[in-house]
């Protein structure tokens, strides 16, 4: 048989490209349009993804596990999601759960049952599964948190986990030992015997794990009929979403740009990628298929757990933006650590991300303060850097350079667009916008849908 190839053969390759396949007709094909936070996390994202989400026909998540927590107020109703995309409570639109997500099943039924009886009916109807999704197992919890324990107990500090098991998980990934959703709806006779090596293999790690494999199997032969209905080969599924009849599609990103395993601020870091690029990876999208991305910042910043936070405010002003912002971690219940914005970290997420837009969130908060400083720039030995320091040391050493504005004490939180606001407040947003170079798409002043102001 020739290998070579003819002008002829290119001409009849051309042709079916053409005429073959019907999906041609748009060239790329649909845009998911992508929101990623752009600070520590817990910035409102998934208030800008149930804002969407309304107009959305497809709302994918695409890393990360139930270690994000996203909170939606709707007509008074307050549903946490972990796991589940914000936009499943759009029963017009179909949520999926991509590959890049670890999917702690317990977990995840747990929570539709849990939103269930605050009146999410139907979820599972809407939900989709990725086949090649990895799966976070009851010891891998268990091993997050003996892990915490051993690293307070030799360095003196740990990294502040959620201890959900998270990174034992994308580490079994990684090191191509883990167990995927398509595993276990398989032979689940050789689920089970690669089930107990995994386990094998971690209780030589941690000799204190203890583990009931056969109640563990049980259990999970039970949630693989649950999931079944689910379950999909994602990337088929994702392909025939960009390239069959117009669709409006939502990735949304859980955790944030300075927690992203790469560019975040390491080892205090998520495991996995909370970038633009992990909307690719973690759902099979090419690039050219990535629309718009909204980065999603509060009016100041907050981060969970340990590690270097420049602009941190441990005096009243902290305490107050603490306060004001019911700043707790919806999956930990931990308090956040407050400070001022931190421009230097949104315009690094602005380099990696490359945000058409911004949302601006819980700029309420800031109502009653006299003044508000923003960081504009991190001063090192006296000298500005023009970068984001990747040494953690460093980091630690930083001086930062602000800009202060006055308050204007006034209540935002009834205002609807953009005259509503106080002169003030539209010079503090205006700033925002001109420093980052990014237009502001939305302020939030309050909790639920309608209290974010569109601008354009």
């Amino acid at each position: 048989m020739s290998l070579t190839w003819s002008a002829k053969d290119h001409k009849n390759m051309s042709q079916a490209a053409a005429t073959g396949h019907k999906r041609s007709r748009n060239d790329t094909g649909n845009k998911a349009t992508v929101v990623l936070g752009a600070q520590w996390g817990d910035e409102g994202k998934g208030k800008v993804v149930d804002l969407l989400a309304t107009e959305a026909d497809l709302v994918c998540r695409c890393q990360g596990g139930n270690n994000a927590g996203h909170t939606v107020v709707v007509d008074g109703k307050e549903y946490d999601f972990h796991l589940l995309p914000s936009g499943i409570i759009n029963t017009k639109s179909i949520s999926l759960i991509g590959n890049g997500v670890v999917i702690h099943l317990p977990g995840l039924f747990e929570e539709g049952d849990k939103n269930d009886k605050k009146g999410l009916k139907g979820w599972e109807k809407r939900l989709i599964v990725s086949d090649r999704a990895h799966i976070v197992f009851d010891f891998h919890q268990v091993v997050d948190g003996i892990q915490e324990t051993e690293r307070q107990a030799t360095e003196g500090k740990n990294i502040g986990t959620t201890k959900k098991g998270i990174g034992p998980a994308y580490s079994s990934k990684a090191s191509r030992t883990g167990l995927r959703v398509c595993d276990l709806l398989g032979d689940f006779k050789d689920f089970s015997m690669r089930f107990r090596n995994l386990v094998h293999q971690h209780q030589s790690m941690y000799p204190s794990l203890e583990v009931d494999v056969e109640d563990q199997l049980k259990q999970l032969k039970e949630y693989a009929e649950r999931l079944r209905p689910m379950v999909r080969d994602g990337v088929y599924y994702m392909y025939e979403a960009l390239h069959g009849s117009p669709k409006k599609i939502l990735v949304e990103g859980a955790n944030a740009a300075l927690l992203d395993i790469d560019f975040g601020t390491y080892p205090f870091v998520t495991s996995s990628n909370c970038t633009v690029g992990g909307a690719c990876t973690g759902l099979g999208i090419p690039p050219l298929n990535i629309g718009d991305v909204y980065g999603v910042s509060k009016a100041y910043t907050t981060r969970v757990g340990i590690g270097a936070f420049p602009t941190e405010q441990l005096n009243a002003e902290g305490e107050l933006l603490q306060t004001r912002g019911h700043e707790v971690g919806v999956t930990t219940g931990r308090k956040r650590r407050c400070g001022w914005l931190d421009l230097v970290i949104v315009r690094y997420a602005h380099m990696i991300n490359g945000f058409s837009a911004i949302a601006l969130t819980k700029l309420d908060i800031l109502d009653v303060l006299d003044e508000i400083k923003v960081g504009v720039a991190y001063k090192l030995n006296g000298k500005r850097i023009p970068h984001f320091p990747a040494n953690m040391d460093v980091l630690q050493k930083v001086e930062v350079e602000y800009e202060t504005f006055p308050g204007w004490k006034t209540d935002t939180s009834a205002a609807r667009k953009w005259n509503d606001l106080p002169a003030k407040a539209q010079n503090y947003i205006r700033f925002i916008e001109n420093h980052i170079g990014v237009p502001i798409k939305w302020v939030g002043v309050g909790k639920s849908r309608e209290c974010m102001i569109q601008m354009f």
